[in-house]
């Protein structure tokens, strides 16, 4: 019970020093994103709505900063993000809720199938090391791990929509689809390419960590005994070796769940895909303070609950460490 209280103390302690500086920062650079907006209807505004628009935006307002943070969190207590710039005059929260199923639908199954793909390929490279098969796999693995997905995504786009025209350059459906089987379709069709350039480039990271893992666990002394009492090969694989060495992989996939609903920003921009990492980049072009206080804050609190989460579990999972918490 003292450690539940210790994690729950340290997240609101993490949520809150994350949060201001989600509050400072956006401020801290440079442009008026009133002027910005102005910009962008070419002087068809009128002069008078500079100070509007700026109040509005809570940018050159006659307020301390003090006293703006103090707004900032009555804000966020009662879900209020302001109005967006870059999508004036929707909401934040509107824009962010239209972003955040497409993020969460592609790059969440892409994160469960990379762990499970790329998990189940360090176990067979650890296990069957020496042979053609496990050793062929490290070099592979760091081949994906190395290479850089936006170029990955750059060269698969060109190859298959540019050149090959197999697939959309861009967009999560085709805006003709009307709803329903052919909505759906047109969604999977349009997800193919930035799902397969994710799957690709994030299997290299978790098989050597797996394989890793799987190897310190292979050298242990209870896996010779395992041996020693002529328990079959699968046996000892699954139930001794790959459980073990699965736990600290499963920390870093709750991690990577965390950061999901960040989306991936570069392959979203390349492909244009209206996810949270696209919403995000648009916000920093427009200087749309809201809706990136918004995206960062909801960013922050998605990793922050996923790494909470993912201690707990730990703790569950494993025995020893319950034991240690309670011998603390």
């Amino acid at each position: 019970m003292r450690y539940l209280l210790y994690r729950i103390l340290l997240l609101l302690l993490t949520a809150w020093v994350a949060l201001t500086f989600n509050f400072i920062l956006p401020h801290m650079m440079p442009g008026n994103p009133a002027e910005v907006m102005v910009a962008k209807f070419q002087g068809r505004l009128e002069p008078q709505a500079i100070k509007a628009l700026s109040i509005a935006f809570g940018v050159g307002v006659n307020e301390s900063l003090f006293q703006q943070y103090l707004k900032y969190w009555g804000r966020i207590l009662r879900g209020d993000f302001g109005t967006s710039l870059a999508y004036y005059p929707t909401p934040v929260r509107q824009v962010l809720g239209q972003a955040i199923p497409w993020t969460l639908g592609l790059c969440g199954t892409i994160t469960i199938l990379a762990f499970i793909f790329g998990s189940g390929l360090g176990i067979v490279s650890a296990w069957r090391r020496g042979s053609r098969l496990g050793d062929g796999l490290v070099p592979l693995a760091l081949f994906l791990q190395s290479m850089p997905y936006f170029w990955f995504a750059l060269l698969i786009l060109y190859t298959f929509s540019f050149i090959l025209r197999w697939f959309p350059l861009s967009g999560g459906y085709a805006i003709a689809s009307v709803p329903g089987s052919a909505r759906v379709l047109s969604i999977l069709y349009h997800s193919l390419l930035p799902g397969i350039t994710m799957l690709i480039t994030a299997l290299g990271g978790w098989v050597m960590t797996m394989r890793n893992n799987m190897i310190s666990i292979l050298a242990e002394d209870y896996i010779t005994f395992a041996h020693a009492k002529g328990l079959s090969t699968r046996e000892i694989i699954y139930h001794y070796a790959a459980r073990n060495a699965i736990l600290p992989s499963f920390t870093g996939f709750a991690m990577a769940l965390g950061f999901v609903v960040g989306g991936a920003i570069l392959t979203e921009m390349v492909f244009s895909y209206p996810g949270v990492g696209y919403t995000l980049l648009q916000a920093v072009i427009s200087l749309d303070y809201p809706l990136m206080q918004a995206c960062f804050l909801f960013i922050t609190l998605a990793v922050l609950l996923a790494n909470f989460l993912a201690d707990l579990t730990y703790v569950l999972l494993d025995p020893r460490v319950r034991s240690e918490r309670a011998g603390s």
